[in-house]
């Protein structure tokens, strides 16, 4: 079984630097475009099935990419970003820095432990969860099908962590982009020589040439 992890599209949020989570902000006009073009590369791809996160700006996503393919969207509530807490979710980081300025020291501290957040989810939970979600999905579809998941960074992060039997800690060792791809090849009858899960690409983007600030 084939995995493509998608970020949504740029959303207002991610244009005002903003630490979003489950806030919700709608696509930017770049975002509308990214999502676009998201959708016309995936024209060609053999996809079963279209999973999202149901905050907004994933769902949007998901929308373009399922109208173009001509399937419904299937939300899934544990694709959802990580939980934040109210007291930072939606702030930029500027003003993070303003008051909350412990916070982010702790971050440009180097320590390889994540920061807390008041009233955040807690990131064991956010792994297990976000776990939950892919292996529920993937036992519906069979071992042939391709199957897209139009979710957030975090989700995704988390997830590839799990695949490559990484701790969760900091930094986090890759990127993802808005509007990107990453896939994961799945083997329901691995063996010793043969992982269970295989990453064949991360973070692709190249759709998205020409919509580069």
């Amino acid at each position: 079984m084939r995995l493509l992890l998608i970020r949504h599209a740029e959303s207002e949020g991610n244009a005002q630097g903003r630490l979003q989570g489950r806030k919700e902000f709608p696509l930017s006009d770049r975002g509308v475009a990214q999502a676009a073009a998201l959708a016309e590369r995936l024209a060609a791809v053999p996809i079963a099935a279209v999973y999202a996160s149901p905050i907004r700006r994933a769902l949007d996503t998901a929308a373009a990419v399922g109208s173009r393919l001509g399937l419904d969207i299937r939300t899934e509530p544990r694709f959802q970003e990580y939980d934040f807490g109210d007291t930072l979710s939606g702030l930029t980081w500027l003003e993070i820095r303003e008051q909350h300025p412990q916070i982010v020291s702790a971050l440009v501290s180097g320590d390889s432990e994540f920061p807390r957040y008041p009233g955040e989810e807690g990131r064991g939970a956010f792994r297990a969860r976000v776990c939950a979600a892919v292996a529920d999905i993937t036992s519906r579809h069979g071992g042939g099908d391709t199957i897209a998941v139009v979710t957030h960074a975090g989700p995704i992060v988390v997830y590839l962590l799990e695949a490559l039997g990484r701790k969760y800690s900091r930094p986090v060792p890759f990127a993802i982009d808005n509007a990107s791809i990453t896939t994961v090849e799945l083997s329901a009858n691995a063996t010793p020589f043969q992982a269970p899960a295989v990453v064949t690409g991360i973070n692709d983007t190249c759709h998205l040439a020409g919509h580069s600030p």
